[in-house]
């Protein structure tokens, strides 16, 4: 039996999982790090807490896991992406790394618009963003020239750890693909969108598959890690690309939907969708010449978590005082509810929106509310709305862009909500299943990326590494009251546009 040890280069903190070659998640061990908000909508985080954090859960892996180092034939990576790390060609860190939240860069964005945003659409797969790397970039050129210059290679954050690794500089197709200057048709850096940023092509790093091996393990930092130098190393990919084949989808027939703060329905495809209106957006799969996909709405599991701190506070006083799970408790509540909350709306654009709407003047509406409802009704229209919202992004998918799934399979700490999970079987009209490890779909995507990278594993094993436990199928009692209230949904946000617009411009 071998080993592969998966790093998950997240938000707030490092994870390591360490897989055997069949699947069989062996430990885990996470490490928190720190966020800075220098300024408003800047973001940032230092990358030699990241890699503290690796070393930190080297360590307790193997100290849990009592097997010799020997035996971790691989390790890989899923990580953060949009985020910028530069350092200059000794390998020495310039500042810190500006992560994917950050949206400093609006005015560099701004100037992709002169190529037009049907091109950079269809040749990158993705809308104009500041969030993107090389608006960032950019940035960083115009505010700050001297870190600019002495910059060798700018990293996407996983890359520069596994620059650490290995003294290799180079990023995977997937993250660049969340760029907004690389063709994701011909797997390259796009020339001229990068003149047009007025940055220099020289500085972005080498691009290849996420399953290619960078190389070993320095035997100096293998030494201080507390791994075998003759582990190889296989790039990995991005986080979103990553929890795609983590999930278990391997084709256009198969889909996920991810639920965490944000939330997501992501696929897998033999080429990119490009829906006419740009609200869904595409990179690209760890596999090479696959696709994923994607819409992404701003708060999913958010709009719950709000809910539950903003309405909740004797909830998590109990749960608290008694350690249980918060949500365990919301779930009892919703119990004594109905489908359509007696009926109210809820839409879920607390933070702006994504998919569908790409509008960052949207806002949360609770639409019906009436006297008679209680906080039960209300929590049950909340996950009734993120849903509906999310059904939005499935029918892109399946009426515009021609994709059908039997089922979805449900991911992240949303999908432990039973309520939850019914709410969605019975509003998308099919069954949703539950994988095995239902919050590790990204460290599963990482280690699957090892495994094959490194040759110890085929891709109908891989696909065993995704095994359901729980299938909820969706209730026809109440398709056409919850069809009646999708409607409703969609005809509500278009009514409050205009009125979004019009708050948007009070100060």
């Amino acid at each position: 039996m071998s080993y592969v040890l998966a790093y998950d280069l997240g938000t707030t903190g490092n994870k390591a999982t360490l897989f055997r070659n069949d699947g069989k998640l062996v430990a885990s061990s996470f490490h928190p790090y720190e966020t800075y908000f220098p300024n408003v909508n800047w973001v940032e985080q230092d990358p030699n807490q990241w890699w503290q954090s690796v070393k930190i859960t080297t360590h307790e892996i193997l100290d849990k896991a009592k097997i010799d180092k020997d035996e971790i034939k691989a390790i890989s990576f899923s990580g953060q992406m949009m985020g910028v790390v530069p350092i200059d060609k000794d390998g020495n860190l310039l500042r810190s790394a500006i992560i994917w939240a950050d949206q400093r860069s609006v005015e560099q964005a701004s100037r992709l618009e002169k190529i037009g945003n049907e091109k950079i659409y269809l040749t990158t797969g993705s809308r104009i963003t500041p969030t993107y790397f090389g608006p960032k970039i950019a940035w960083i050129k115009d505010n700050q020239p001297e870190i600019y210059k002495k910059t060798f290679k700018f990293l996407f954050p996983k890359d520069y750890i596994i620059y650490k690794l290995t003294g290799v500089f180079g990023t995977d197709f997937s993250d660049a693909s969340m760029s907004d200057v690389f063709d994701i048709k011909e797997k390259r850096w796009s020339e001229e969108l990068i003149q047009v940023l007025q940055i220099d092509i020289d500085k972005f790093p080498d691009v290849s598959s996420s399953l290619s091996i960078v190389g070993n393990i320095l035997p100096k930092v293998a030494s201080e890690i507390g791994l075998s130098h003759k582990t190889l190393v296989v790039r990995g990919a991005g986080d979103g690309p990553a929890a795609t084949i983590g999930a278990g989808v391997f084709d256009s027939n198969e889909a996920y939907l991810y639920l965490g703060s944000s939330s997501w329905i992501s696929t897998c495809s033999d080429k990119p969708f490009f829906d006419p209106q740009a609200r869904t957006f595409n990179f690209c799969y760890p596999i090479p010449d696959l696709y994923c996909p994607t819409g992404t709405m701003q708060a999913g599991g958010g709009s719950y978590q709000w809910a539950k701190n903003t309405f909740c506070d004797l909830e998590n006083k109990v749960a608290s005082e008694l350690k249980l799970d918060v949500y365990a408790i919301l779930d009892d509540l919703i119990d004594k509810t109905t489908p359509g909350s007696s009926p109210l709306v809820f839409l879920p654009y607390l933070l702006g929106e994504r998919s569908p709407r790409w509008n960052v003047n949207a806002r949360g509406a609770f639409i019906g509310l009436s006297m008679t409802h209680t906080k039960p009704e209300l929590l049950r229209a909340v996950l009734e709305g993120v849903t509906f919202n999310l059904k939005i992004i499935l029918d892109i998918f399946e009426k515009i862009g021609g994709f059908h799934f039997s089922k979805i399979r449900l991911i992240g700490g949303g999908a432990k909500g039973r309520n939850w999970r019914q709410i969605i079987a019975d509003i998308f009209e099919r069954p949703v299943s539950l994988p095995e490890y239902l919050g590790e779909a990204t460290s599963v995507g990482a280690a699957i990326c090892g495994c094959l990278g490194a040759g110890l594993i085929d891709i109908n094993d891989a696909r065993n590494f995704v095994k359901d436990v729980q299938t909820i199928e969706p209730r026809s009692d109440f398709s056409e009251r919850y069809n009646k209230l999708y409607e409703i949904f969609e005809r509500s946000y278009q009514a409050l546009k205009e009125i979004f617009d019009s708050l948007a411009k009070i100060t």
